[in-house]
């Protein structure tokens, strides 16, 4: 009986703490709480959306910092779960980092130490100024981001101009050109696999009919060969 209710006890914990999980982050969850003053609205928004990201998709948020961004494992997954580092806050000083050629650990140092003025400050004390093409290439790097997680990312006046090949594919209701996707790394090929077949159909039916025409042109050669070569036989004898 006792079993029993530490069983229930146990599972209900863990139903409440899922639960938790997948609702919306809260600033005050996080160690600096969440403004991120990046002195760019397109980044704190995106900076924001990582922090949802980050939590939910723990391991591949670890992941991507690690592969692409050079930062030690252990290093992300001690900012994030026991010092409560947000997502979009450690996302960021990796990606600065990466900018001016510094290990992330020391962007992460510097934010620790001062951080009352927000992203735009700190990026600026690391030589990185607002429109410079430093900061442009710190934007386009959440794109390549979102596409390796197959997470939506809206694109905005500037990014558009980066990337004017994605106008021809979706579209949000503002216009911004939009990569679909499932949220957590998974695409899907069924679209490449349909264009295939429609060529591979319409390959077969030019083939045929070019082989007919060459069949039926061959005979009619044959038979005038053969009737001159029997009429040069009757001469000779």
């Amino acid at each position: 009986m006792l079993a029993n209710t530490k069983f229930r006890s146990l599972a209900l914990s863990t139903a409440t703490a899922l639960l938790m999980a997948a609702g919306p982050v809260a600033a005050q969850d996080f160690v600096f709480g969440w403004n991120p003053r990046s002195g760019d609205v397109w980044v704190d928004q995106r900076l924001g959306d990582i922090n949802q990201y980050g939590t939910r998709y723990r391991e591949p948020f670890i992941d991507e910092m690690t592969r692409n961004y050079a930062a030690p494992r252990d290093l992300v997954s001690d900012l994030l779960v026991r010092q409560r580092w947000a997502p979009g806050d450690i996302y960021y000083a990796c990606s600065i980092a990466q900018q001016i050629g510094r290990p992330c650990r020391y962007v992460v140092d510097e934010w620790n130490r001062d951080h009352g003025q927000g992203w735009g400050a700190m990026a600026q004390r690391m030589g990185i100024k607002p429109g410079s093409a430093q900061f442009h290439r710190l934007k386009k790097g959440f794109v390549p981001t979102y596409d390796r997680w197959s997470r939506p990312i809206v694109l905005d006046a500037d990014l558009r101009r980066a990337y004017p090949e994605r106008h021809d594919n979706h579209h949000d209701r503002d216009g911004y050109a939009v990569k679909r996707g499932d949220d957590h790394g998974k695409s899907s090929a069924s679209s490449h696999k349909k264009a295939s077949s429609v060529q591979t159909k319409s390959s077969g039916k030019a083939k045929s009919s070019g082989s007919s025409g060459k069949g039926k042109s061959s005979g009619s050669s044959s038979g005038k060969g053969s009737s001159n070569k029997g009429n040069g036989g009757g001469k000779k004898g």
